[in-house]
């Protein structure tokens, strides 16, 4: 079969149990990106939280910065910037110079925020985030397109003859990708402005699967009204992935994690009642695996979930790996080691050519192997030297 070419990076929210010394907790999260690059994984994107314990990250932009001098050649997103936290101002002057310092390797991941907690401390009703989100992209857009002054005038900001002292790095420009979730709002921003998108695969806890492929019918509805275009190969899924050497060592890796990211983060910070799902205590990562939250076993078990999402959704370009923690430094290390060994050669392209190689040669060795005899032969008969009896044992026949 066919496999489909599919990109892999890092979703690093970062969401981490409280109790760790925080100033650590960024140098693991820093370590993780920089093992990701070495790893010669796509992408690596960081988010920005406020308020939880959880997410221990405000500012994207600083993080990425300082992880691109530790990086060569892994891309680097804003996993997402909160546009009605900032000035779309200074989201678009701060991101085109982070563009410069990445030599053109940052994206730009916009959202309207999702943390209650977040929006409260900004005076922001939560009712108004995804229209000031709508009114922050249409001016930071215009800003980094350069289209001349920008002035704008909303209930929470004015540009007045705005403009960018820089350009971005690349004439093509600084790639922008739109988080979404379940509503269609950003994903018809997507398509109304021609942009990347960036959708949760994962279902939250009780919580059914996504319709992604209603989710991208409407980026494309909503392109096609606008004279615009999408594609599929800039279409970012978010999704829960561990690689084991078997399902059942999998699992144990997650048990603990698992447990607490269900219990700790989505019961007691977001409040969600997760005694109500009837999950077993100890058993949340076969619940979560179950009703498709998770894609976690051997790299032949992972391979085949990553299919089953490809074909579920219609077709995406990159799988993001979420990053929360479930298991430990050491193994969340070495669950991306064995994704970028054996799971992301089989959709990236790498081992094609390979393959065919080895194919050739199988297909030719009745034609090659005796040539080899013959030369040997023949060598020994030039040095004078009695020639040894040499044969090919014949193969048996497969059953």
């Amino acid at each position: 079969m066919t496999r489909p070419y599919i990109g892999f990076g890092a979703f690093i929210s970062p969401l981490h149990p409280p109790g760790e010394d925080p100033s650590l907790l960024m140098w693991r999260d820093m370590e993780l990106v920089e093992w990701l690059d070495q790893l010669g994984l796509d992408e690596a994107w960081v988010g920005e939280h406020h308020t939880g314990g959880w997410g221990t990250i405000g500012s994207p932009e600083v993080f990425l910065a300082a992880a691109a001098e530790r990086t060569k050649h892994i891309r680097l997103g804003t996993g997402v910037t909160s546009l009605p936290y900032h000035h779309p101002y200074m989201v678009a002057s701060r991101i085109v110079q982070l563009d410069h310092m990445t030599r053109g390797r940052v994206i730009l991941g916009v959202g309207a925020g999702s943390s209650p907690g977040d929006a409260h401390m900004l005076g922001i009703a939560p009712g108004e985030q995804r229209r000031m989100n709508g009114e922050a992209l249409e001016a930071v857009l215009e800003l980094l397109e350069g289209r001349g002054p920008v002035n704008r005038k909303t209930d929470w900001f004015v540009l007045q003859d705005a403009h960018l002292q820089h350009r971005p790095y690349r004439r093509e420009g600084i790639e922008v990708a739109i988080s979404s979730a379940t509503s269609p709002l950003s994903m018809q921003l997507a398509g109304r402005h021609g942009l990347s998108t960036l959708s949760f695969a994962s279902p939250r806890p009780g919580g059914s699967p996504p319709d992604l492929r209603r989710q991208w019918e409407y980026a494309e509805e909503a392109a096609a009204a606008s004279g615009r275009s999408v594609s599929r190969e800039n279409w970012r899924l978010v999704v829960n992935v561990y690689v084991a050497e078997s399902r059942k060592q999998a699992l144990e890796d997650l048990r603990v994690g698992s447990a607490a990211w269900m219990r700790g983060y989505f019961g007691d910070i977001v409040g969600f009642p997760v005694d109500s799902l009837g999950v077993e205590p100890g058993r949340e990562i076969e619940f979560l695996v179950e009703s498709g939250a998770a894609i976690v076993g051997s790299p032949d078990e992972v391979s085949e979930g990553i299919e089953r999402l490809y074909e579920s959704s219609g077709g995406f370009g990159k799988l993001l790996v979420t990053g929360a923690d479930w298991a430990s430094r050491e193994n969340t290390k070495r669950s991306f080691e064995l994704l970028a060994r054996f799971v992301a050669p089989r959709f990236n392209g790498s081992l094609r050519s390979l393959d065919s190689s080895r194919d050739w040669v199988m297909s030719r060795r009745g034609e090659f192997v005796p040539q080899a005899l013959n030369a040997v032969k023949r060598a020994f008969s030039d040095s004078g030297v009695d020639v040894p009896q040499l044969t090919v044992p014949e193969r048996p026949e497969p059953a």
